[in-house]
This record gives C-alpha cells, sequence and structure tokens, in this order.
C-alpha cells in the first residue's frame, strides 16, 4: 500500500500537467475556429472609382474627400492638368465571395473634341474575388484576387458638318468607335484605404483613365 500511494500522486500531477498543457492549445484552436466561422459570415463594402486624367478643358466636377491624397500623388506623378470622376461602383460582396458587376456609365468620350449632341454611353465590367486577411504586422487587409476592369469607351475620331440647308445652321455630327481597354491584377489594401489598381491611356490625345479601389468590412 504504501508503494501505491507514491505512483498514485506521481500518475495525478502527471495527469494534470497534461491537462494544463494542453488546455490554451485546445482553446486557441476553438477561438480560431469561431474567428474563421465569423469571418465568413462578415460582408465587405466595395468602392470603385474611374477618373478621367486629361489636359483638356473638362468640367472635374466635385472630388469626394476620400479622394484627395490620391488626386494629390496622381498630380505629382502624371502630367495632367484636370482630373474628373466618371464614375463609381458601390457593392457589396462576402468575404471569400466573388464580386461580378456590368453597367452603363454615363457619356465618356475621348478625342480630339467633345462632339455637340453626343451622348454615347460607356460599358464597364468590374471583377474581383475578396478576402479579408491581416498583414505581417496584424493590420487587417483586404485581398482582392483576380481583380479586373474593363471598360468599352467610345472614341470621337472625326466631326464633320451636315449638308442640309433647309435645316438652316446644320448640326455637327460625329462618327464614333468605341475602344476595349481594361486591367487584369491581384492587390492588397488597407481596409478602407483606396489605392490606384491602374492606368489606363486611351484616345489619341492621350487621356487616361484611373481606376482607384477601396474596402472594409462592415456588419
Amino acid at each position: 500500500m504504501t508503494l501505491i500511494k507514491p505512483y498514485r500522486a506521481f500518475f495525478m500531477a502527471l495527469l494534470c500537467a497534461i491537462v494544463l498543457t494542453t488546455a490554451p492549445a485546445v482553446l486557441c484552436q476553438e477561438q480560431s475556429a469561431q474567428r474563421v466561422v465569423r469571418d465568413d459570415d462578415t460582408n465587405v463594402d466595395t468602392q470603385l472609382y474611374v477618373i478621367l486624367a486629361t489636359n483638356r478643358d473638362v468640367d472635374a466636377g466635385k472630388i469626394p474627400p476620400a479622394l484627395d491624397p490620391i488626386i494629390k500623388r496622381l498630380r505629382e506623378t502624371l502630367p495632367y492638368d484636370h482630373y474628373s470622376l466618371a464614375g463609381t461602383f458601390l457593392n457589396r460582396v462576402k468575404n471569400n465571395g466573388r464580386l461580378d458587376v456590368s453597367e452603363v456609365g454615363k457619356p465618356f468620350l475621348v478625342g480630339s473634341q467633345t462632339a455637340a449632341g453626343i451622348n454615347n454611353p460607356s460599358f464597364n465590367q468590374f471583377y474581383a474575388e475578396v478576402h479579408l486577411a491581416t498583414d505581417g504586422n496584424g493590420n487587417d487587409i483586404v485581398r482582392m484576387n483576380s481583380f479586373k476592369f474593363g471598360s468599352r469607351v467610345p472614341i470621337v475620331i472625326s466631326q464633320f458638318q451636315t449638308t442640309n440647308a433647309a435645316m438652316g445652321n446644320a448640326p455637327v455630327a460625329a462618327q464614333v468607335q468605341y475602344e476595349n481597354v481594361g486591367l487584369h491584377t491581384d492587390i492588397s489594401m488597407r481596409e478602407g484605404t483606396p489605392v490606384i489598381a491602374g492606368t489606363l491611356h486611351v484616345g489619341p490625345q492621350g487621356d487616361a483613365i484611373v481606376v482607384v479601389v477601396s474596402a472594409r468590412r462592415t456588419n
């Protein structure tokens, strides 16, 4: 009996040590699993801005304050006089989900000059696979894999005066040709911080489309 008690005490001490060692690991695994489930149920609000960069005299309109750092950077790096907000995408997607948006945009004419009365629309498409993650410093980031932005842009290639004398002042007509532009990349960004995804040069005068994207998690 005197030999059994020390062995029993040693066994109980060893069992307690094992429980105390493994319990935190099990708890961390459970918390990690709960975090994965919670993140999978999280929605992400995405914002995509299409900016026209040009040396032509255009109405820049009101640029959202969130884009002020982007516009400042563009003025420092690209040789354009004017920046105009040509379009905005606002969409929501589930974490680890896919976002695929197509739209008929407002007139977005590029050419030697904009013809009066021409209202040809642009056709835009935006696609991304959205994932919430953290970087090496523990900061929350959003990854957009297989990010694609494409646009069919109307280009004014010539203008001419109609010759119907009965109409008095003959209207100006234009010949418009659609061109496909786009980009395909993988990007990541800090939550809520707009980043430049790419720049696309269009038109005979060297105008450019600047694609800016931002995203943040939401309830």
